[in-house]
């Protein structure tokens, strides 16, 4: 008896915690709202911006924006999956810039660039999946 009543204990308050971590509707809509907003926020602050600069200012936002999702989705469901996900979209962000900033050069030195931002996207993409 003692047993039973231990483990309808545990298993309340392991529910009761794996709840608490859920974000409600309303705080996942003003969440989304918020990314939103800071996205079209940094995409206005892109416009005076020309060539590449602009190129690497919009990607920036929307990488931050797909980080922001991810981190969101993490928060409201919380697993390893979402975990990974969520590297796994710092790391494509990240790579994203990367090969965008290659582009302000040209021949051999973009091609190591490229290469150099590869690279780096392959071992954050490694990392993402030991942790």
């Amino acid at each position: 008896m003692k047993r039973t009543w231990t483990c309808l204990v545990a298993s309340v308050f392991m529910g009761l915690s794996a709840s608490a971590f859920a974000l409600t509707a309303a705080e996942m809509k003003a969440e989304r709202t918020r990314i939103e907003s800071t996205y079209k926020s940094a995409m206005e602050s892109c416009k005076p911006m020309k060539d590449n600069a602009q190129d690497i200012c919009e990607q920036q936002a929307k990488g931050n924006k797909k980080v922001a999702e991810a981190e969101l989705r993490l928060k409201d469901k919380p697993s390893e999956k979402a975990r990974y996900d969520a590297r796994m979209a710092k790391a494509d962000a990240d790579y994203d810039v990367a090969k965008e900033r290659c582009d302000d050069l040209s021949g051999e030195a973009k091609d190591a660039c490229v290469k150099d931002a590869k690279a780096v996207h392959d071992k954050e993409k490694a990392n993402a999946e030991m942790k």
